[in-house]
C-alpha cells in the first residue's frame, strides 16, 4: 500500500511517500499532485517502483511542467535510483539528495567539487 503524506509550503508541496509505486496503488499519488503547485516528491522510504509507476511519476511531472510548476525527486535509494539509469530517466527527471525549506542565499552556499 502507498501512503502519501503531503506537507505544503507557500510555493511547495513536499509529498513523503512510503510503500511501493506500483500498479493498483497510484491513485491516492495522483489526488495528492492534483491541488499542488512545485512539487518535491520524497523517495526515501518508496521500496518498489514498477513500469506503471514511472509511467504515473512521468505524467504527474508532465503536468506539472505544463502548469509552469517545478517537479523533483529526492531522497532516491541507491536501488531506486539504479531503476532510473536502466531506463535512462535519471535524465529526466530533476532529482536531487535532499530538500532544504528554506536554501541558502546563494552567495552562501559552499561550492562542491566535480
Amino acid at each position: 500500500m502507498l501512503k502519501v503524506h503531503a506537507k505544503k509550503s507557500d510555493a511547495i508541496t513536499v509529498l513523503y511517500l512510503e510503500g511501493q509505486i506500483i500498479n493498483g496503488e497510484t491513485e491516492v499519488l495522483r489526488n495528492a499532485v492534483q491541488s499542488a503547485s512545485d512539487i518535491t516528491v520524497n523517495l526515501s522510504k518508496v521500496t518498489t517502483v514498477d513500469a506503471h509507476g514511472l509511467g504515473v511519476l512521468l505524467e504527474l511531472r508532465e503536468q506539472a511542467l505544463a502548469n509552469g510548476a517545478h517537479f523533483e525527486l529526492i531522497n532516491v535509494s541507491k536501488r531506486l535510483y539504479r531503476i532510473f539509469e536502466i531506463t535512462r530517466l535519471n535524465t529526466v527527471f530533476d532529482i536531487r539528495s535532499t530538500f532544504q525549506f528554506f536554501p541558502l542565499p546563494y552567495s552562501q552556499r559552499v561550492p562542491v567539487a566535480a
